[in-house]
């Protein structure tokens, strides 16, 4: 079949090549088509338990899933009449914004300050005219520090913070509002600083730099391998098949997902970088023609010889890499499941377009300007080839200590490995020094904490919370809470109760406490709920009594800080029982976690059983365990070696380093098969194990090189990126393929010379004629065309 398909594209290949035109096009016009949508919570189903459980009870307590909080930051302090005059213009102005919900924005000016009048309370708010006197200024400064619950929220400890809190819309789009919210405080001039930070911000920023940062590196990456591929060739016409190859590829690929109605995820969207490391076919098919055409003279020859020596390793590279990506589709994630998938169709047309764009542009090249450029290839004597020969017999006469020096670099990374850690932070997706990271530090570090979770109390009783002891038990659990470096600040009911006590006793804070009777703490809620907004109570407890909301503010958006949480969550109510009463954890940082642990180990899971899937098909298509097995360690030493160097210097385990696992999988196992079917194809023409083995090395071992430096160095440009997810994918992408070439030529060769066995075990495949045999590795002697 694959012969027919090549023989047609040799003997018609502007009919190929138009129609291949015309398929291009029929799936680019989907292209302009693309919807984005860059919302974690989307990584997970509709029907996803915590998906559920959040959506009820964001309900229940009248919660907003998006908040954006805007720091004010004064070092000499905030409690002055310029810095307070600039809260109240600024928050008057977000109230203002399409998008905001206005009602629930919290700050000076539009948070309530619960007092008494006899046996009834009323409620104010904590800034109704901007404090101009001394006395004005003092009397805000006792309101607000004599009020926990305001503490650490609206206002910093050492009065230098405060913040907006500033709910939107669920269809809103977070960086616009945040943009929105710039053009306020930009129109504001004096000393302040001002910090925006929140999950809808950090979401929708790296959104919309997402699509920023591709469309600026994608073509820099692309122009580096356009040089590096012109510089290797020397031919417009090579560099402009691989160019077209892979582009074509991305846009049947991204088509096919758009014109299926799909939205494009953060998964998605790297789509194209994989596609690019993935589409090779072409450089090691190239590489085999340079060699062909001086040996045979002869244009049409040379190509059928090149593309059927080189048909069963482009083949099975293909299809095992496809099937990796596929196998992600095994899980229920729907991002990771169209990702896995769309990169396996982009796979399949690079597989395609191998078999009839590439042979088809080979026999639209001249003879003459072949020769031309065959003149200036560096065949046998250049560096590279010399280079090749080194490594080779240090590979095969070293082979001992080759493989004791690769045993110890295995236990070493073994080692590094168990010191990852699974986690996941979308703030640290930005750099460092970046506005929004910085936003998050100090925020952090002043107030309670940016990110959000709840912790639910449930009793089996209605009217359960308006028992002291539970109230009590609330207490409790947050001072333990509170113990945790990564729990900021918690509010809940018990809080609330022990307020209005004081305030009903004059403020004497020997007040501060739980009353001791149900029927107080009944009458307290009551009074509260006919003075103050309904928000104030609604969010801490539910209409029936029956549950109550702890929130917890987090100083980190770690998935990890979250889990320490529920560990500790766990321990106290295993050592301080309450029976009636369960706790469950909601909120964004809770559904982070979830993510983190569904979606992360979800990936490895995807990726071990892409690991056993790729070896059953090696083992098939080599009918052979032994050369199977020989043919996976490359991928085993690549994937050992980058995990061992993450855990080494503590990157976290996270989604750009997961999405990786299968990439590696598909680039190491591309070199290794065809490293082992060319090995295999030569030792049945010349059965000398150490010529055989060094010929493998320098001339298919040339096209593996060609290919590790071209996307080495294209991806490397990757690392001057402002999102660190693209940074990651640059520098790894770049150490894989390196070091998955050198585990190729330096380890199989050792591994077969140290066992000669594996070398006589039968592999039954294809036999192609091959030229007579130098004995100069690397060089082939004169086909007898040449000689006449």
């Amino acid at each position: 079949m694959r012969e027919r398909i090549v023989g047609f594209a040799i003997k018609r290949p502007r009919v190929t090549l138009a129609a291949l035109a015309l398929v291009t096009l029929a799936f680019g016009i989907q292209l302009p088509k693309m919807k984005s949508d860059t919302d974690p919570k989307h990584m997970l189903p509709a029907t996803s338990p915590v998906r559920v459980y959040n959506d009820k009870m964001e309900a229940w307590f009248g919660l907003h899933a998006n908040v954006i909080v805007l720091g004010i930051v004064n070092r000499d302090g905030v409690l002055n009449p310029a810095t307070l005059e600039r809260v109240a213009r600024i928050t008057d102005q977000v109230l203002r914004i399409q998008g905001v919900i206005a009602r629930d924005v919290a700050s000076f000016t539009t948070s309530d300050d619960v007092l008494a009048r006899g046996d009834s309370l009323y409620a104010r708010h904590l800034m109704e005219e901007v404090p101009r006197t001394p006395a004005q200024l003092a009397a805000f400064r006792k309101a607000l520090y004599e009020n926990p619950m305001l503490v650490e929220r609206l206002i910093s400890k050492d009065g230098t913070a405060t913040a907006i809190y500033i709910p939107i819309e669920a269809t809103a789009n977070g960086r616009e509002i945040a943009d929105r919210i710039r053009a306020v405080i930009a129109t504001e001039h004096g000393p302040e600083r001002y910090y925006l930070a929140g999950d809808p911000v950090a979401r929708d920023t790296f959104g919309a730099e997402m699509f920023r940062q591709m469309a600026l590196f994608s073509p820099i990456a692309g122009l580096v391998m356009f040089l590096a591929l012109l510089l290797m060739f020397r031919s417009l016409t090579v560099v402009g098949t691989y160019m077209a190859v892979a582009m074509a590829s991305v846009i049947w690929s991204m088509g096919a997902l758009i014109g299926l109605g799909l939205p494009v995820h953060i998964m998605s969207s790297m789509i194209p970088v994989f596609l690019m490391a993935i589409s090779t076919d072409t450089v090691h098919i190239f590489n085999e023609f340079f060699f062909r055409f001086p040996e045979t003279q002869e244009k049409r020859s040379a190509i059928l010889q090149t593309m059927r020596v080189v048909a069963s390793p482009v083949i099975l590279t293909d299809l095992t890499t496809a099937a990796g990506f596929a196998s992600l589709a095994a899980g229920h994630i729907i991002p990771v499941r169209v990702f896995g998938l769309f990169v396996a169709f982009g796979t399949l047309a690079i597989l395609l377009m191998s078999f009839t764009l590439v042979p088809a542009v080979m026999a639209l090249m001249k003879e003459e300007k072949l020769s031309g450029l065959l003149g200036k290839e560096e065949r046998t004597q250049g560096p590279t080839v010399r280079w090749l020969q080194s490594l080779g017999r240090v590979a095969i006469h070293g082979h001992r200590a080759v493989m004791a020096g690769g045993l110890i670099l295995v236990v070493l990374a073994i080692w590094g490995i168990t010191l990852i850690r699974v986690n996941n932070n979308m703030v640290t997706w930005f750099k460092p020094h970046s506005e929004l990271r910085e936003a998050d530090r100090i925020m952090n570090d002043l107030l309670g904490g940016t990110a959000t979770a709840y912790l639910v109390a449930v009793a089996r009783d209605a009217d359960a919370m308006n028992r002291p002891e539970v109230l009590r038990y609330l207490e409790g659990l947050q001072r333990d809470l509170e113990g945790l470096p990564e729990v900021g600040k918690t509010t809940s009911l018990a809080n609330l109760v022990k307020r209005i006590n004081r305030v009903m006793h004059r403020n004497d804070p020997r007040f501060e406490a739980i009353p001791d009777s149900d029927r107080a703490v009944a009458q307290y809620l009551l009074l509260l709920s006919m003075a103050a907004k309904p928000s104030d109570l609604n969010s801490l407890v539910d209409y029936s009594a029956q549950q109550a909301n702890i929130w917890l503010q987090l100083k980190t958006w770690d998935a990890v800080a979250m889990g320490a949480v529920m560990d500790r969550v766990g321990a106290y109510t295993r050592t301080h029982p309450l029976p009636g009463v369960e706790f469950k954890p909601a909120g964004i940082a809770y559904f982070n976690k979830v993510w983190n642990d569904e979606v992360l180990w979800g990936m490895v899971h995807g990726f071990l059983l892409s690991l056993v899937l790729v070896f059953f098909l090696m083992v098939a298509d080599f009918r052979s365990l032994r050369w199977g097995a020989v043919a996976f360690i490359p991928l085993i030493f690549t994937i050992l070696l980058i995990y061992g160097f993450v855990g080494f210097v503590g990157k976290d385990f996270d989604m750009p380093i997961s999405v990786l696992s299968t990439l590696s999988l598909g680039l190491a196992v591309d070199f290794a098969i065809h490293f082992v079917r060319r090995f295999q194809q030569r030792y049945r023409q010349d059965p000398d194990l150490e010529r055989a083995l060094l010929w493998t090395v320098v001339r298919p071992g040339r096209g593996i090189v060609r290919n590790a430096g071209l996307f080495a160095l294209g991806f490397s440009v990757m690392v001057f990126a402002d999102l660190t997810p693209y940074i990651t994918v640059g520098a790894f992408v770049a150490a894989i393929m390196l070091l998955s070439s050198v585990a190729t030529l330096l380890y199989l060769p050792a591994l077969v010379r140290m066992f000669p066995s594996l070398a006589r075990s039968p592999t039954p495949g294809d036999s192609p004629p091959l030229p007579a045999v130098s004995n100069q590795p690397g060089v082939e002697n004169p086909s007898p065309r040449a000689n006449r």
